[in-house]
């Protein structure tokens, strides 16, 4: 999948099809009537719904510890996300919804195991976008597959418009299991 200063395509078709800016809130799942669930892996679940272009596949957590800089800060739903559209052949798309807007220009970074990485964010000018960071390109994004799935932990730090820095840690027990369901369903 070809990145660009837009968003990744799968985001766009989901997003055009309502589907991702209200997260459930039991399942950290896309908002989808249609959503299935593919199972429950360590500290990971993994689903699948149909959008348009086809089948769409996805594992997700939220953090086990979340830390901010100030106290008191109140945030939506946090959870990252390694999702596959099988309609268009594209995999590995990593994405976090950082339960805030997050500052204009200040990336978001993903640390698995001591390796960082940094996701772009304010890709677009849409409201449901502005809490949202995506890996930049489709190397980033199976680089940080391969290593959500070897990996014990995962840290991810972002500021807020109000300069909040915040700091998420995740488990990452289950993942390889994870990823071989949603694998499986979308046919990868």
């Amino acid at each position: 999948m070809k990145h660009t200063a837009a968003l990744p395509s799968g985001f766009r078709a989901l997003l055009l099809a309502g589907g991702f800016c209200a997260l459930l809130a039991a399942g950290t799942a896309f908002a989808n009537a249609n959503t299935q669930s593919l199972g429950v892996f360590g500290d990971w679940k993994a689903h699948s719904f149909q959008d348009a272009t086809g089948k769409v596949c996805f594992m997700t957590s939220e953090p086990q510890k979340t830390e901010a800089n100030v106290k008191g800060v109140n945030r939506g739903k946090i959870a990252f996300f390694v999702t596959h559209w099988a309609g268009d052949k594209t995999k590995n798309v990593i994405s976090v919804s950082m339960g805030y807007p997050l500052k204009e220009g200040t990336p978001v970074t993903v640390t698995v195991d001591g390796k960082t990485y940094a996701l772009a964010s304010n890709l677009s000018n849409k409201a449901e976008e502005a809490e949202m960071a995506w890996a930049p390109d489709q190397a980033t994004d199976d680089a940080l597959a391969a290593a959500v799935q070897k990996g014990s932990r995962l840290v991810i730090k972002g500021t807020s418009r109000r300069g909040t820095l915040t700091t998420d840690t995740y488990s990452l027990k289950g993942t390889g299991a994870a990823y071989k369901a949603i694998n499986d369903d979308c046919g990868f």
